[in-house]
């Protein structure tokens, strides 16, 4: 009788397979994970500075665009405040011949004129007043000196000099035209007199 042909063939335990290659050892984390090389390091340092650097430069910028948006708001309240107060002072300088005319055809009015044309110079009286409320409604007002008064060269202009006995040198000895002004602002110098030093 024939024995079974014996397997010869070594066996391995069940689940245990031979490894087909030698695996390297474990040296640790792989390359990308050990830390950042020296270049990378550079690399975000001047990422870095360059981010602060766009960062000042855009502070700066903002922080000068917002001085430049308060200085043009001021410079729009000054100018909306100066046409307030002096919109009119074109007109009103205009109207200033108009003045001087009445103030001539007034000085002219003596008293026989005044006996013979009493209503016409009382018109004439009438305008002037008229026009002088309207003038001072919209801040105009006049500049009349005294004769005495001392000269003021910012308020006055000298249309002529003459030493008198009565006043002393840099008084006023003639009013030829009033003055005005619209609040701080000259429209037109009083034409004075003044009197000069003697010799």
């Amino acid at each position: 009788m024939a024995r079974p042909q014996e397997n010869t063939a070594s066996s391995q335990p069940e689940g245990d397979t031979a490894p087909s290659a030698q695996t390297p050892p474990e040296t640790g984390q792989p390359a990308a994970e050990q830390g950042d090389t020296p270049e990378t390091t550079d690399v975000i340092e001047q990422a870095l500075a360059d981010f602060e650097a766009e960062r000042a430069e855009m502070r700066d910028r903002l922080m000068r665009a917002f001085a430049e948006l308060e200085n043009t708001r001021k410079r729009a309240e000054k100018d909306r405040r100066e046409a307030a107060l002096y919109g009119g002072s074109k007109l009103a300088r205009d109207l200033l011949p108009v003045h001087d005319s009445l103030a001539r055809a007034l000085a002219a009015a003596d008293e026989s004129t005044r006996a013979q044309a009493a209503g016409l110079v009382e018109g004439v009286e009438l305008t002037m007043r008229e026009l002088l409320n309207i003038l001072e409604r919209h801040g105009v007002q006049r500049v009349s000196p005294q004769p005495g008064e001392l000269f003021d060269p910012h308020m006055h202009e000298a249309m002529f000099e003459a030493a008198l006995p009565d006043f002393q040198p840099g008084q006023v000895i003639q009013v030829m035209a009033e003055g005005f002004r619209m609040h701080d602002q000259l429209l037109r110098p009083a034409k004075v007199g003044v009197c000069a030093k003697p010799g």
